[in-house]
């Protein structure tokens, strides 16, 4: 009898992965709470950064793009560049596209994953285990949530909603702050769109603070595209363009400047539809760095540096939300087992891949933002199931 692949995650890349892998015939067994990120750890009332076309998730045959599923379910369409996808519509459609093709879904926690002779064993929180003979990681973002030392200083039992700080990530409700004085910490896309939301929910004052002058920006509308460069899911731009289409060669560069592109390239940058709803409703303080943060009386309080490295003064609220995004840590994944994680080969950020999305460990597979670091930008978004979903699946159909 033929072993599984598991496949642990049931975000995008976690369906799409198992989507391909059943397609070829290859049997498979996942897990995972589908979509839980989109439909736990995002505020509500957010919106996709992503246009329509960079938005479906990969599927092995037609008929189960975005659009499909507005078409079966009566969803208003997103077609063009001007909709904006609210994320209570993208997790419907993940949900959709899980019942479809990825219908025998475990909704169980993987404890441990552990390499045994020429298989991997794993257990399950039901008590299970078993033998697989492959193993892909599509864990997404969770455990992943990244906070300044200086924050994680000043709340030494860790980020909390009702604590004074908090990382983006685990805020569904933002009507909690209405009231009430709240800094976000970063400037992209999370963070700005964050602080917009925490407006709308009636926030007595909501303070953005960016580290680099400047840094505040928002990206031009589908009509202020270039022209004479090739379209691709984020734009215009030739370097977009490799990044995207041509993501196998990223692992070829040098590691310092893979992590480099990975934070730079599509890096801070507030959507062209939230500008409007920014302007003056949202306090800026650019070019400020938090030198260290304490709470009291239950309030945080940052001592902020300047540019020059002079003080640049204190700024006091009633709570921080650290939006300051997600850094891969493979200790953070503590599914997989001591030994497993020891013999893992890493470089620029995350686990070093070959082709096909294999780690150094045989049989073992990362797909989604942890294998940025290997192939490129592309892989914190969606879009990129187009691109890994394949390819993944074809290595493993190679294994022996």
């Amino acid at each position: 009898m033929t072993l599984p692949v598991a496949v642990i995650g049931a975000g995008p890349y976690g369906l799409s992965t198992a989507a391909h892998l059943r397609a070829r015939g290859i049997g498979t067994r996942v897990f995972g709470s589908p979509m839980v990120s989109w439909r736990e750890n995002m505020p509500a009332g957010m919106i996709l950064k992503s246009t329509p076309s960079a938005s479906s998730i990969d599927a092995p045959q037609p008929g189960h793009t975005l659009l499909d599923f507005c078409r079966e379910t009566g969803e208003r369409r997103f077609e063009s560049d001007w909709d904006t996808i609210p994320v209570e519509a993208f997790s419907r459609y993940g949900l959709w596209f899980q019942e479809r093709l990825v219908p025998e879904l475990e909704q169980v926690r993987v404890v441990s994953v552990d390499r045994r002779a020429a298989d991997f064993e794993l257990k399950l929180d039901s008590g299970e285990q078993f033998a697989a003979r492959a193993v892909v990681i599509a864990s997404g973002l969770s455990g992943l949530a990244q906070l300044p030392p200086e924050l994680a200083a000043a709340v030494p039992d860790g980020p909390s909603v009702v604590g004074p700080v908090s990382h983006s990530s685990q805020h569904r409700d933002l009507t909690r702050f209405a009231g009430r004085e709240v800094v976000v910490v970063g400037a992209g896309q999370s963070a700005l769109e964050t602080a917009v939301l925490l407006a709308d929910a009636g926030a007595a004052s909501v303070r953005v603070v960016a580290r680099r002058k400047g840094a505040v920006r928002f990206g031009a509308a589908p009509d202020g595209q270039p022209r004479l460069k090739p379209d691709t899911p984020f734009g215009r731009a030739w370097s977009l363009y490799a990044f995207s289409y041509h993501a196998d060669g990223f692992r070829h560069l040098p590691a310092p400047a893979r992590r480099f592109l990975v934070g730079r390239v599509l890096g801070p940058l507030g959507a062209w539809w939230l500008r409007d709803r920014f302007i003056g409703r949202v306090h800026v303080s650019e070019g400020t760095r938090i030198g260290s943060a304490r709470v009291e009386q239950g309030r945080p309080v940052l001592d902020l540096i300047g540019p020059d490295g002079a003080s640049a003064g204190e700024l006091a609220a009633d709570h921080v939300i650290a939006a300051t995004g997600y850094r891969v840590d493979l200790a953070a994944m503590d599914f997989l087992g001591h030994g497993l994680r020891t013999r893992l080969a890493v470089g620029a950020g995350g686990p070093r891949l070959g082709p096909g999305y294999r780690a150094s460990v045989p049989g073992l597979f990362f797909t989604g933002l942890p294998a940025a670091a290997s192939y490129g930008p592309v892989m914190r978004f969606v879009c990129g199931t187009e691109y890994a979903s394949p390819r993944l699946a074809r290595a493993v159909g190679a294994l022996p």
